[in-house]
């Protein structure tokens, strides 16, 4: 079942024909850690401490993430004895909230069995979806169970990001985390996009100036004409980033009269 929260939130700032881009996120995690709770606090910036456990839903929501508006689907899950039934969300979700409750060790054990799942089934498809590990109740903190260097250290392990927050309190706290997956599912999308050719020209430097030098015409054949080099005194080209000026000197600068400065390329003169 999918129902709609409030007001949406970027529903007016879009061209009504143009598509809106959606984000399913999956709630995931073990009885009491919260998951309802910050739902309904990200939907609704409200708290509310009862739900029914055995209640699962999806719910939806027009946000505005960095000035682009996305429809945001929430899948607040129920599972019964940890991730059993989990093919539902799986296939579904664009990116994963692991849920436990720092004031409880068993929560955070359980974490550790979705993250594995999650793992396996990444490992099993093609795409990648983003994982975020979420320590809540954090107004709870004199009775913390699980420092923050232990969750920090299960999400280095599966190499998600972590965050902790309180449901309770913070709003600011609990919207960023919801926006940070949508975040990390477009980062993904960027790094899914087939690498386009990268095409560099080079500009080659001008050959020398050279003397036209005529040779006579033969058996009835047009004369032609061919470049020579004149004698000259130069230096070793460095390489582009590290080039200075350079000056090559003809053999006409040896005489009494002064020639003019010809500027060949930029930081070459002839003189």
């Amino acid at each position: 079942m999918s129902s709609m929260f409030g007001k949406p939130r970027a529903g007016g700032e879009r061209p009504p024909q143009s598509p809106l881009a959606e984000c399913n996120v999956a709630i995931l995690g073990c009885q009491g850690a919260g998951k309802s709770a910050l739902t309904v606090k990200f939907l609704t910036k409200r708290f509310i401490s009862e739900y029914d456990p055995n209640l699962e839903d999806t719910y939806a929501s027009e946000e505005l993430v960095d000035q682009q508006p996305v429809l945001l689907k929430v899948m607040d899950t129920a599972d019964q004895d940890g991730p059993g039934n989990c093919e539902r969300y799986l296939r579904w979700a664009s990116a994963f909230l692991v849920v436990y409750s720092i004031d409880d060790r068993k929560s955070f054990e359980g974490c550790q069995r979705y993250l594995e799942v999650l793992a396996l089934h990444a490992r099993g498809c093609q795409r990648r979806c983003p994982v975020l590990l979420l320590g809540n109740k954090l107004d709870m903190e004199q009775y913390r169970q699980v420092p923050a260097a232990e969750g920090m250290s299960l999400a280095s392990r599966f190499r998600c990001l972590f965050y902790e927050v309180s449901a309770c309190q913070d709003f600011a706290g609990v919207q960023h985390v919801f926006h940070e997956a949508v975040r990390e599912v477009r980062r993904q999308a960027e790094r899914s996009l087939p690498v386009q050719p990268l095409f560099i020209t080079e500009e080659r430097p001008c050959p020398p100036v050279a003397t036209p030098v005529a040779l006579p015409a033969r058996h009835g054949l047009a004369s032609c004409t061919f470049n020579t080099l004149s004698t000259v005194n130069y230096k070793e080209i460095p390489s582009v980033a590290q080039a200075k000026l350079v000056t090559v000197k003809s053999s006409r600068a040896q005489s009494k009269r002064k020639a003019p400065t010809l500027t060949l390329l930029k930081g070459f003169k002839i003189f």
